[in-house]
């Protein structure tokens, strides 16, 4: 579904990402650690096409197309969503409306008909009840006053009604309590886990894995891929730190 080849990528003049290369097939969730610094969410904010952030060399295609002609509503209306670690507040509009004109002109790209306000409610509705928001919160502002972890709720409830093919998450489970992760780490699951979709998770912590179990880890450190495994690095990284899987690579 997305195939990076030797990305590179800077900000303000600075190398961040360094021949980056990396696969995500149809049904695999591939998570990416690394230290502080490697590049990870330069990484998510070059897929969503992000400004500011320039490609320099290297090519990504997403289901076949080449991402980089895409601008970035034209990349979330082919289906990718980029989940923020941390989630901006839009004072003066309410996540319903911002969701359902979201929705809507996503379909309104693809060529489908838009929803009604009370085809829209009940699908934020069924979404909201998968996250354990109450709908009350939807009828807010785009999370102004939300906790850390109301937020990141609220931006998954965004990705189900959304239902994006591929989604990139930075750091989703930054600022949750045990509670709320799990929540989310299982809304995750409930939305995107299928053999027609993909994700790539970007995490420090083996506590947000032990409930979206990856298919495959990466660690990104320098601008690159360093190493590749199965969960076991993730759980080798808890227990030995960078460092140790670095040298090695």
């Amino acid at each position: 579904m997305l195939k990076i080849d030797n990305l590179h990528a800077e900000i303000d003049g600075k190398q961040i990402l360094k021949g980056l290369t990396l696969e995500v097939a149809a049904g695999e969730i591939h998570a990416i650690m690394g230290p502080n610094g490697a590049g990870k969410s330069t990484l998510a904010y070059v897929l969503g096409g992000r400004p500011g952030y320039e490609v320099t060399q290297g090519t990504v295609t997403f289901m076949g197309k080449d991402l980089f002609e895409l601008e970035p509503h034209e990349r979330a209306a082919a289906g990718l969503f980029l989940g923020f670690q941390y989630p901006v507040e839009i004072p003066g509009v309410s996540n319903v409306q911002f969701l359902r004109e979201a929705l809507n002109a996503q379909r309104k790209t693809r060529g489908e008909e838009p929803l009604s306000g009370g085809e829209f409610l009940k699908l934020a509705k069924d979404k909201a009840a998968l996250l354990r928001l109450d709908m009350e919160m939807l009828k807010r502002h785009v999370n102004v006053g939300f906790s850390g972890g109301e937020k990141k709720r609220a931006e998954m409830v965004q990705m189900g009604i959304l239902d994006p093919t591929f989604a990139v998450l930075d750091e989703t489970d930054s600022g949750l309590d045990i509670d709320a992760l799990r929540i989310v780490g299982e809304g995750i699951n409930a939305i995107m886990r299928a053999p027609e979709k993909g994700v790539l998770l970007i995490t420090h912590y083996q506590r947000l894995l032990d409930v979206v179990k990856p298919d495959k880890v990466s660690v990104l450190a320098g601008g690159r891929i360093v190493a590749t495994g199965g969960p076991e690095l993730a759980l080798r990284l808890e227990n030995e730190g960078y460092d140790a899987v670095m040298a090695e690579a």
